[in-house]
């Protein structure tokens, strides 16, 4: 089944981060990997995805740099900075609020409910 694309629309950057928080990859590679690891739940397109990272960068939560990959080719890589380190923490602490009261919502149950 097929996720709303609104639903994505709001944790991407939080995503991107997490990739990055375990490994500096380049543009393609992060596709990839989100694909790959969200059985691909998440698909991001190129298009997509190069104004997202142009825009972390600008807020001082990723750093560019090139770098050489497989066959010498040069491409251009991204890292989390500290500011995007803690950025990402926020956002996971935001989340788990979030899927927290969605939860509350749908299984009827309160703050002080104990979870099944």
């Amino acid at each position: 089944m097929a996720i709303d694309k609104s639903l994505q629309a709001g944790s991407t950057s939080m995503l991107l981060l997490g990739l990055l928080a375990q490994q500096d990859m380049y543009g393609y590679q992060m596709i990839e990997e989100l694909e790959k690891r969200s059985d691909h739940t998440f698909t991001l397109k190129a298009g997509t995805l190069y104004p997202l990272l142009h825009q972390l960068e600008e807020q001082g939560l990723l750093l560019s740099y090139e770098g050489t990959a497989e066959g010498a080719r040069v491409r251009k890589y991204y890292r989390i900075t500290p500011k995007g380190t803690e950025k990402l923490s926020e956002k996971k602490r935001e989340w788990e609020r979030y899927t927290t009261a969605v939860n509350r919502v749908l299984k009827g149950g309160s703050r002080n409910a104990a979870w099944c």
